[in-house]
């Protein structure tokens, strides 16, 4: 398990300042799929992940999980709704054991006249954003396919690393359409999957052209339309 110490968003407060936070942090243990927070919660704590692996993932209206992110520790948690006092964007699930130190607002806040505490704290934020776009820019830009070939093409590991319901959930895909996906690119020669389901790109340039020509029209508003999609109007 991991000591504040380690986490970057508090690596550059003075010792009187790290000593005051831990004493008043929460420590929680988590065991897998345990739910930190859903969606929609409003919380009075900062949340770091000290041992183990969380996602973050928002609900679409139909019921369908979109995951935005994972983090393992260390890893903040819950910024943005932190700082803005509002409810969690996104619901917090540790997929496995794990453990968490929850510290109240009020001790984060009384920190934010320390130069290099803000910096960090800006930096985590900015970070975030960026995921956000990124995710943003998948949702509305690449069909099924693209996603797929993107995926392939960037972080095939990935495919090895998890299971395919994980993997289909990451990119806001039914297991089926991954498989039908998967079976079309095997069949074309694209890519090979062993007895073990590891997965080895045989032709990237096939997969670049699939990214390419699976493209969805581009959006007028595509941040708009994110929102619809994911009931946030």
């Amino acid at each position: 398990m991991v000591d504040l110490r380690e986490v970057q968003l508090f690596s550059k407060l003075s010792e009187k300042h790290l000593e005051e936070i831990k004493e008043h942090a929460v420590i929680r243990s988590y065991s897998r799929e345990s739910i930190v927070f859903y969606e929609g919660d409003r919380g009075e704590y900062l949340y770091i992940v000290l041992d183990g692996t969380v996602k973050l993932y928002k609900t679409s209206p139909k019921g369908t999980q979109i995951q935005i992110n994972r983090f393992d520790a260390p890893a903040v948690v819950g910024e943005y709704a932190c700082f803005e006092k509002m409810p969690f964007p996104a619901t917090c699930e540790f997929i496995t054991d794990g453990k968490m130190a929850m510290v109240p607002y009020d001790y984060i806040y009384r920190n934010l006249s320390e130069p290099d505490f803000s910096l960090e704290i800006i930096k985590s934020l900015t970070s975030k954003i960026m995921v956000l776009s990124a995710l943003i820019h998948k949702e509305t830009i690449y069909s099924s396919e693209a996603k797929v070939a993107k995926m392939l093409l960037e972080n095939s590991e990935i495919f090895s690393k998890l299971k395919y319901n994980e993997v289909a959930s990451i990119l806001n895909l039914t297991p089926e359409t991954l498989s039908r996906i998967f079976k079309k690119m095997k069949k074309e020669g694209i890519i090979e999957v062993d007895r073990q389901h590891h997965v080895q790109v045989l032709d990237p340039e096939a997969l670049q052209m699939v990214i390419e020509n699976n493209k969805i029209k581009t959006c007028t508003n595509c941040l708009a339309d994110f929102k619809k999609q994911m009931g946030m109007d």
